[in-house]
């Protein structure tokens, strides 16, 4: 297909189309996968705690939970306990699923330096159907590890 034939954008004109179907900002998609991180082993984390991992300030992490409580994804009252709703649970464990797969995938291409900072710019921009094929491919990396290493082999060469 020729050039003149594609309706090419801007990043921001992909970003702008996607934004009517998104509920969650990337900001927002963030707190709830940390949220989510934190609180498999007790089923809770403290706003303390997800400020810390995320690095911003208490009072920040309080304004998102806020917002992800009012969207129905978290029960959080200020100063308490945060913890997943049903809803909240279920997308958090897709949003680590996709980070888990785009970081398994970067560190299969040999990305070694920055991988956490390249991860979080790909992972809020990568659509469902590429991130299924993402994970078809780092699953079939992972079972067939001489594909993964004739692969690495040839990086290195070029």
């Amino acid at each position: 297909m020729s050039p003149a034939n594609k309706e090419f954008r801007t990043v921001r004109g992909y970003e702008l189309l996607r934004q009517e179907d998104k509920v969650l900002t990337p900001s927002m998609e963030d707190y709830l996968e940390m949220a989510c991180r934190l609180s498999r082993d007790k089923g809770y984390c403290r706003i303390g705690d997800l400020a810390a991992a995320l690095n911003v300030q208490p009072p920040s992490a309080s304004r998102m939970m806020r917002k992800l409580a009012e969207t129905g994804y978290v029960n959080y009252k200020r100063y308490g306990l945060i913890e997943l709703t049903g809803k909240g649970e279920k997308l958090g464990e897709y949003l680590l699923k996709r980070h888990d797969t785009i970081e398994q995938f970067l560190s299969i291409i040999g990305v070694a330096e920055g991988i956490l900072e390249e991860t979080e710019k790909i992972e809020h921009n990568i659509s469902e159907g590429t991130l299924e094929r993402v994970m078809i491919l780092v699953a079939f990396m992972r079972n067939h590890r001489h594909c993964a290493d004739a692969f690495n082999e040839y990086r290195k060469k070029r």
